[in-house]
């Protein structure tokens, strides 16, 4: 009971809980927050503290690991969250996705060896990170696959023969040239999105709302 009514509070209080991704990305959205009047001293500080609070603008800020966000974000810890377009499609959390912050963009993608050619009357073999988005892009597709669930070094998969394609996150391309692959489609346009509680979006409605609305004028000036 004690841990529902901390949820309750936490939801219709006035403070605003967000969830960054760390590393990179998130100390570049960050920055978004504060340029949209939502500063916090000593948050970028090289220390290993995870919560920063900035009482007067009456908001909290906290480092989770990427691929968590969406969790604290849909179970109510945070009141919103920047997850990366590719883990709201690989999960499918039940949040509201409120911006794209032309944040962290890149693509998720097919990608084989230079000369590969589909033949489709074999079960196609896919590597990947993503096997959501992998299966869904493939059943579009009507395509008879196995995926293989691999956590790093995707483009090795190929080269040694253990998969066909690979399904994976693409910056540059540099890292698919270096050993001799090329994308074969694109399957989505991958950036950072600002995602939301759907409870405290209905409690704390104004004040998101005017957040958001701070976020969306910096992205504005972006394009």
């Amino acid at each position: 009971m004690r841990s529902t009514d901390k949820i309750v509070r936490d939801i219709t209080g006035d403070t605003i809980n967000v969830a960054l991704p760390k590393g990179r990305l998130g100390e570049k959205v960050y920055r978004m927050f504060a340029e949209a009047g939502y500063p916090c001293d000593g948050i970028l500080d090289d220390s290993r503290k995870l919560v920063f609070e900035n009482p007067e603008k009456q908001i909290r800020y906290f480092w989770v690991k990427p691929s968590d966000v969406t969790i604290y974000v849909e179970r109510g810890a945070a009141d919103i969250g920047v997850a990366g377009k590719d883990i709201i499609l690989e999960y499918r959390p039940d949040v509201y996705e409120l911006l794209d912050l032309k944040k962290g963009k890149c693509r998720m993608a097919v990608a084989a060896e230079n000369g590969f050619r589909d033949d489709t009357s074999s079960t196609l073999r896919v590597a990947t990170k993503f096997p959501n988005i992998a299966r869904r892009y493939y059943e579009k597709e009507s395509r008879d696959i196995d995926i293989i669930n691999l956590h790093g070094s995707i483009e090795l998969a190929p080269v040694l023969g253990l998969s066909d394609v690979i399904v994976d996150i693409v910056e540059t391309g540099s890292t698919l040239r270096e050993n001799d692959l090329y994308v074969v489609d694109t399957v989505v346009e991958i950036s950072a999105r600002l995602i939301a509680n759907k409870a405290a979006y209905k409690f704390k409605n104004d004040r998101l709302s005017a957040l958001v609305e701070g976020l969306r004028k910096i992205t504005e000036a972006l394009e």
